[in-house]
């Protein structure tokens, strides 16, 4: 000190320095200095003390930097999984929104996907993996693309999940992942829907109140390799707005899940559809996630405005 900032001593007017060095397996990574502002001796006891010290700074520094390292290596995986955009499709109008969870390692397992079938169909997807961590985010990847594989096939939205089941059952992680997929076919007029323990989407028909689709719901993927996955069809008409959304968005302390579904709808029916951004924006906003969240959200809404 004295050699590097020999001004130091008259500057800060302190009569006494400890020098702690911070080693971590024989590696220096950072130092530590008290200050005295009269004159101090160090006897061995206190010597001791500070020794001490010094290596529990070392290594809550040395946690500190790995945990910031795991952080960015999970956040940058998420981010490259997500899709940085979705497909203009002839007919539909879309949005999306992923905000992540406001503790913790702020990454999670929600994912979207707009999926371009051929030029008569297209596929919807969203889903949940349960957890917030490197092992939620790198399930979300491959539960992603393995619905993208299945679905790219032309494969039924059953069979899209059955396949893609299997590939979570096999993998044997044990974190629980649910599914909504949707086949949306504009020459047969109907959207297909089949999901794996995902709240159903919400529907809003010209005329028509919106409301949660009434459809059997499906087990978790990940749990029976065997499962079946039932199927909902409904018509594909001009004006149908499809809102696709993860549990983030709708489970809140000591509210029921189906109000909340009920309540998220009657502000479907009040939002201005003109502009689907803002729509998002105003389903954010009033379900009470644009704030704090426990849980990470993922939105995505769809409209059909004919072809």
């Amino acid at each position: 000190m004295r050699r590097i900032y020999p001004e130091a001593p008259h500057i800060s007017g302190k009569k006494a320095w400890a020098f702690l060095p911070l080693i971590i397996s024989g590696r220096p990574v950072g130092i530590c200095v008290l200050s005295y502002e009269h004159r101090h001796d160090f006897p061995a006891a206190e010597r001791a003390v500070l020794t001490s010290l010094a290596g529990l700074i070392a290594q809550a520094l040395d946690r500190a930097r790995l945990y910031d390292t795991k952080h960015d290596l999970a956040h940058a995986l998420q981010q490259a999984l997500l899709p940085r955009t979705l497909p203009a499709i002839d007919g539909l109008r879309v949005a999306a929104r992923y905000l992540p969870a406001t503790h913790g390692m702020d990454i999670g397992g929600d994912f979207y996907d707009l999926i371009r079938l051929d030029d008569t169909a297209a596929a919807a997807v969203i889903g949940d993996v349960q957890g917030h961590n490197v092992a939620a985010a790198a399930l979300m990847g491959q539960v992603r693309m393995g619905v993208h594989a299945h679905a790219t096939l032309g494969t039924p939205p059953d069979k899209v999940l059955a396949g893609t089941n299997r590939l979570v059952t096999d993998l044997g992680l044990e974190l629980f992942t649910s599914c909504l997929y949707a086949c949306i076919d504009f020459a047969g007029r109907r959207v297909s829907l089949a999901g794996a323990g995902h709240p159903p989407p919400l529907l809003r028909l010209p005329g028509h109140a919106a409301r949660p689709l009434d459809m059997p719901p499906g087990p978790l993927l990940g749990i029976d390799a065997d499962a079946e996955f039932p199927v909902t069809e409904i018509p594909l008409v001009p004006g149908l707005i499809l809102v696709f959304y993860t549990d983030g968005l709708i489970e809140m302390p000591g509210v029921d899940l189906e109000d909340s579904m009920n309540q998220l709808a009657v502000e479907l029916d009040r939002a201005d559809d003109r502009d689907l951004d803002a729509l998002v924006d105003t389903l954010l906003r009033t379900s009470g996630t644009a704030g704090q969240r426990t849980d990470d959200v993922a939105l995505l809404v769809i409209q059909y405005t004919g072809r």
